[in-house]
C-alpha cells in the first residue's frame, strides 16, 4: 500500500503541472503579447485621432439613437473620467501599470495570460500616450474620451481594453489558471484528497 500512496503522491504532482491552455514559447509569448499591445494601442490612438482632427470639443453626434454616441471631450482623470484634477498622478500609476505588464510576460507562457496581458498593456500604453504628448503639456496632457452610452461615463477604446482584460485576468485567477498555463493548486487539491483516500484505505485494510 506503501507503493500505492507514493504513486498516488507523483501522480498529484505531475497533474498539478498539466497545461489546461495553449502553451507558448518565451519568445512566442513575447511576440503575441506585444503584438496584441501594438493592435489595440493603434486601434486607440487612430480612433482618438479621428476625434480630434473631425469633431469640436463638446460636440455629439447620434450613432444608434437613444444607445450610442460620439461625444468629444478631453478627460484629465482616470479611465471612465474618473479622478479628474489629479492627471501627474494617474500618469504615474500608469508609467508602473506598463513596467509590471512587461515584467509579467518574462514570466508567461499561457496564451490565455499573454493575451490579457497584451490587450491591458495596449490600453495603458493608449491613455499614457495622452498623458505625455497631448496638451496641456508632458505628463498633464489630457486623454481623449468619445465613446458615449446612457448612464455612464464618457470613455474610449484603451479604457474598454484595460476593462476586459482585467476582467479576464479576474476569471483567469478565479479559475486557478497560473501565468505557466497550469492549474496548480486545484490540483494539489485533488492529489491531497487522492493521499488520504489511500491512507484511509490503508487503514481499513489493516482493521
Amino acid at each position: 500500500m506503501e507503493s500505492e500512496e507514493t504513486t498516488a503522491s507523483a501522480a498529484g504532482s505531475t497533474a498539478s503541472h498539466k497545461s489546461v491552455t495553449r502553451i507558448l514559447s518565451s519568445r512566442g509569448a513575447w511576440v503575441v503579447g506585444i503584438l496584441t499591445a501594438l493592435i489595440i494601442f493603434f486601434i486607440d490612438q487612430g480612433t482618438k485621432l479621428l476625434v480630434v482632427t473631425k469633431m469640436q470639443i463638446g460636440e455629439r453626434i447620434p450613432v444608434i439613437d437613444g444607445l450610442l454616441w460620439w461625444y468629444s471631450i478631453r478627460n484629465s482623470g482616470a479611465a471612465f473620467s474618473l479622478g479628474e484634477n489629479a492627471t501627474w498622478i494617474f500618469t504615474v500609476i500608469m508609467a508602473l501599470a506598463a513596467a509590471t505588464v512587461l515584467y509579467l510576460f518574462r514570466r508567461t507562457r499561457a496564451l490565455n495570460w499573454t493575451l490579457a496581458l497584451g490587450g491591458l498593456l495596449g490600453g495603458v500604453l493608449g491613455n499614457l500616450f495622452d498623458r505625455l504628448f497631448r496638451e496641456p503639456g508632458f505628463g498633464m496632457g489630457h486623454v481623449v474620451d468619445f465613446i458615449s452610452v446612457p448612464n455612464f461615463a464618457i470613455f474610449n477604446i484603451a479604457d474598454s481594453a484595460i476593462c476586459v482584460c482585467m476582467a479576464l485576468i479576474v476569471l483567469l485567477n478565479f479559475r486557478g489558471i497560473t501565468l505557466l498555463g497550469t492549474r496548480a493548486k486545484s490540483s494539489a487539491k485533488k492529489a491531497s484528497a487522492l493521499s488520504t483516500h489511500v491512507k484511509t484505505q490503508k487503514i481499513s485494510e489493516g482493521k
